[in-house]
């Protein structure tokens, strides 16, 4: 049985932070840079330019990538084999993020409650956490910062098996014709299909978490993936919603089974910056 302190959980997670905030992963990076050179409009390829420009100044001068530095969602894949020990899991990654975003100077953007008071907690405090028990003894965490800009663009979507692919096909394009220009794109796109209502919303936001350059691993999958992107990419929304080929970067989906009577579809976006950083403890 390997055991992990929570004080090297916390730390770990309080390093992703100012991380993922920060620094533009290189998957990100190079997938701007390849659409810079693919892009026809003049401006797109401005656009393109200064996103480019401002990652490599957020990285030198250690500061955000955007002001909006999100609610930070912490994906966990926790080993059976590992004994966290000397306080709770949760706790140790909600004082990382608490750290993280209070010594990182990063915007705390996390109210206590959603609908009448509204208070802001004032560290970034409490983390979106989604733990899953997996064999082996280590322990995987990937932090995702996700900001409102994209985040307000979410949409779930109860289909029935008779919509079929048409139907998710139509339900990906709707969400990415309301985003427009408010989620920042060049973004990356996340589908959820199947499960419960819940699992393919978890499904989406996985997905929109995913490395730029990953493929589903299912080739069915992979080939929809890349066709939905195709499709996005023809409406000319275009780099920050003013015009071109580049609207999204990647689409990117993930599946689970699901009821014989249902076709749940979730769409979760993510900006241009897609942030996100990973540690393996």
């Amino acid at each position: 049985m390997k055991e992990i302190h929570v004080t090297a959980v916390s730390e770990a997670v309080a390093a992703l932070a100012v991380q993922a905030c920060c620094r533009l992963p290189g998957d990100m990076l190079e997938g701007l840079r390849v659409a810079r050179a693919q892009e026809p409009s003049a401006v797109g390829r401005n656009i393109l330019d200064q996103l480019l420009e401002n990652a490599d100044i957020a990285a030198r001068e250690e500061m955000p990538i955007c002001q909006d530095t999100g609610l930070a969602v912490v994906f966990a894949d926790l080993g059976q084999d590992v004994h966290i020990v000397g306080g709770g899991f949760e706790d140790a990654v909600n004082e990382g993020v608490r750290r993280g975003y209070m010594d990182g100077y990063l915007r705390k953007s996390c109210v206590a409650e959603p609908l009448f008071e509204r208070k802001n907690t004032r560290d970034n405090t409490p983390a979106v956490i989604h733990t899953r028990i997996v064999p082996g003894d280590s322990l995987r965490l990937r932090l995702a910062p996700k900001g409102a800009g994209s985040e307000n663009k979410s949409v779930l979507k109860m289909l029935v098996p008779a919509d079929g692919i048409e139907g998710v096909r139509k339900v990906v394009l709707d969400a990415v014709l309301a985003a427009g220009p408010n989620s920042c794109p060049p973004m990356v796109v996340g589908v959820g299909l199947g499960g419960t209502m819940e699992v393919a919303a978890l499904c989406a936001k996985k997905a929109a978490a995913r490395d730029l350059e990953s493929v589903n691993p299912d080739p069915r999958y992979a080939a929809f993936e890349r066709e939905l992107l195709e499709m996005i990419n023809r409406t000319g929304i275009g780099p920050q919603g003013l015009g071109g080929l580049t609207t999204a970067l990647k689409v990117h989906v993930e599946w689970a089974p699901t009821h014989i009577a249902s076709l749940p579809v979730a769409v979760n976006i993510n900006c241009h910056a897609a942030r996100h950083a990973e540690v393996v403890l």
